[in-house]
């Protein structure tokens, strides 16, 4: 059976475009298709400054939400990064695999690290070996398939060839997996900013619509989205951004095709009042529910308990295995 492994990292509270982008395809698609994994990576909301308690916060919540959103524990497994030590066993070794130059020619690394740097602060040794660590995730499990945006798909690359050398050092050990995007149209813009991803990361309110924003906030913030000049509602992603990004919303949320919806609107404000009630109304029952799991943290507890368990089972004999591949005197 294939094998998917995905992860969400818990540096800000998981927005609109996390949903329709990638949680809402391992719900309808890949819980179902495959015996797929999905991960809280916490370890990897360390590269950078962070609070001890906004990422404790922020890592239950991200479960919780997942939760809500209809995974289903009985069918995939739900777990917290940290809570497997496998994943930090692993990296080491690939670390040992991995050489300096991929790490640096890393587009990630390059742009935040200059960002850092124009700020004045340090950068961790974490923000440049991250990749490797992202590696370890994957590997350690014997994915065959890592549903990705194009932001991360050059770190599924690095995962490959590390694989594909260790591999061929050492013996066959890891399965080397392969990248799935996904569909057209599931890229969801910042409604302020329509040139840049709708990013958790940011924290900045008024273009960034948050799973758990109250259904007020979030139609006022998709009225107040930048539109384009002109009055035409056409679907044209290079020269109307703004406006190809609200019908890509309602398409996500209703499943319609966005060039087709835009052949029902003859104005911004009716294509934006739309666009808005699609959204509260996707994202109501998920809020229901999240507000169900926050009376029960002992459910959520346990389904990471379970999770961490079968996620610990799955990888140890993959990382026993590399760690005897690679020349490691095997514990007693």
């Amino acid at each position: 059976m294939t094998r998917i492994f995905s992860g969400i990292k818990p540096t800000g509270h998981l927005t609109l475009g996390n949903y329709l982008g990638a949680v809402r395809r391992w719900v309808k698609t890949d819980q179902h298709r495959a015996d797929a994994l999905f991960c809280v990576v916490d370890l990897h909301a360390l590269t950078e400054d962070h609070d001890l308690a906004r990422v404790r916060r922020l890592s239950r919540q991200a479960a919780s939400l997942l939760l809500a959103a209809g995974l289903d524990p009985t069918v995939c497994t739900v777990f917290v990064q940290s809570h497997v030590d496998e994943h930090t066993r692993l990296a080491y070794v690939l670390e040992c695999t991995a050489t300096d130059g991929e790490m640096r020619r890393m587009i990630q690394y390059r742009e935040k690290e200059a960002q850092e740097r124009a700020r004045g602060r340090s950068v961790r040794l974490s923000l440049l070996t991250y990749p490797v660590l992202m590696a370890a995730d994957i590997l350690a499990y014997g994915t065959d398939e890592v549903p990705v945006g194009d932001d991360q798909a050059q770190h599924v690359e690095l995962t490959r060839d590390l694989a594909v050398r260790f591999n061929q050092r050492y013996g066959h050990t890891f399965t080397v997996p392969r990248a799935v995007h996904p569909e057209v149209g599931a890229r969801v813009m910042n409604l302020q900013e329509p040139g840049s991803k709708m990013g958790k990361s940011d924290d900045a309110g008024p273009g960034i619509v948050y799973l758990l924003d109250e259904p007020d906030v979030i139609r006022k913030k998709v009225m107040r989205a930048v539109t384009d000049s002109g009055r035409e509602v056409e679907y044209d992603r290079g020269a109307r951004p703004g406006v190809a990004n609200l019908l890509d919303i309602l398409a996500g949320c209703t499943g319609e095709e966005p060039s087709v919806l835009a052949e029902g609107y003859d104005s911004y404000g009716a294509l934006k009042k739309d666009t808005a009630e699609a959204v509260v109304e996707a994202l109501r029952p998920l809020r229901q529910r999240h507000a169900e799991l926050c009376t029960d943290l002992g459910y959520v507890d346990g389904v990471l308990r379970a999770g961490a368990e079968r996620a610990r089972g799955l990888a140890r004999p993959t990382v026993d295995a590399a760690y005897r591949a690679i020349g490691l005197l095997p514990a007693g």
